[in-house]
């Protein structure tokens, strides 16, 4: 009988043990999206920030799903830190099964926003949760309509220097919202991170969010 109780003592001190872990542990973002940490923020969540160096190019035929998904999953692993739950994301404009990432430069912008006018377009982004064991992963899409756009409304955005670090060239929380019509699915998506989906892969590799908010 002694020799089961030692082993229930044990068992327990062990659960306890890896809850403290779980409790205690932080949330890093990899990234140095400032938007997606806006959104980590509205989210009442504290975190630490340390961005991945990742090399973002696409392979040969690589779909947008899986282009987000593998570099999502990439930046989370990324020099993993003890006692954190790294979080990684990447988002692409989509455009008739082509990947519309960053502009090179004013021209290449304005042709990728003309290129968008009066269309329909699907965001992508991945989101990737690693804790040192376990990675979890989601990609979320969201249809975003644009009107129609001519070219000085095309060159008089890109003097505003909002489009030149965005995927697809421009920003929907920001002067490019003015673009857009109608959203279908996730409106933080587009901006980076959806909200929704981050939190519940949070709860599912056992972070405990609302833990977190009762501290604030």
């Amino acid at each position: 009988m002694a020799l089961v109780r030692i082993g229930r003592r044990e068992t327990a001190r062990q659960a306890a043990a890896r809850l403290t872990i779980m409790l205690e542990r932080r949330l890093l973002l990899a990234s140095q999206s400032p938007r997606r940490a806006s959104l980590l923020q509205q989210m009442g969540l504290d975190f630490e920030v340390q961005p991945a160096d990742v090399d973002e190019a696409p392979l040969a035929d690589e779909d947008a799903i899986h282009y987000v998904d593998r570099l999502a999953k990439t930046k989370a692993q990324s020099q993993w830190r003890a006692g954190f739950v790294h979080l990684g994301a990447d988002t692409i404009v989509v455009l008739d099964g082509e990947l519309l990432g960053k502009p090179q430069d004013e021209r290449h912008a304005a042709q990728m926003l003309m290129r968008l006018a009066g269309r329909s377009h699907q965001v992508a982004t991945g989101v990737a949760v690693f804790d040192g064991e376990q990675l979890l992963s989601e990609v979320v899409m969201t249809t975003v309509t644009f009107r129609s756009i001519d070219s000085q409304d095309a060159e008089s955005y890109w003097a505003t220097g909002e489009p030149a670090d965005k995927a697809g060239g421009y920003a929907l929380q920001g002067i490019g919202g003015v673009f857009v019509t109608t959203i279908d699915g996730s409106y933080s998506n587009v901006i980076g991170l959806p909200l929704a989906e981050t939190e519940q892969l949070l709860a599912a590799i056992g972070f405990n969010t609302w833990l977190q908010r009762r501290r604030v």
